[in-house]
């Protein structure tokens, strides 16, 4: 499978402190075996997934995408876009997909 990390993705967990990107790398292994965990965004964010979880007491979400083949059982690629506390995430996701 295919795994790509966009900028804003690549450059918060660039940013973030080692026991969060640990964190953070556990949750895209745990996306990358089960992709369906996420939960699917509709209008502007439509085929967007966002899986939320919670790091010391703050909730992070991370936005990603999949090959929209339904019921395959094998994955051809993930593209993760955006990971963040929820302050704005939405707004920003948006703004970042339109400038693509």
């Amino acid at each position: 499978m295919r795994t790509s990390y966009k900028r804003a993705f690549a450059q918060y967990v660039k940013k973030a402190s080692k026991p969060l990107q640990l964190a953070i790398e556990d949750k895209v292994i745990e996306v990358c075996n089960n992709p369906r965990i996420g939960q699917e965004k509709l209008g502007d964010l439509q085929r967007m997934y966002v899986y939320k979880f919670r790091f010391n007491k703050q909730e992070y979400l991370m936005a990603y995408q999949f090959d929209p083949i339904p019921d395959d059982v094998k994955i051809t690629w993930i593209d993760f876009y955006q990971i963040g506390p929820h302050e704005n995430f939405y707004t920003k996701l948006k703004r970042s997909i339109r400038l693509k």
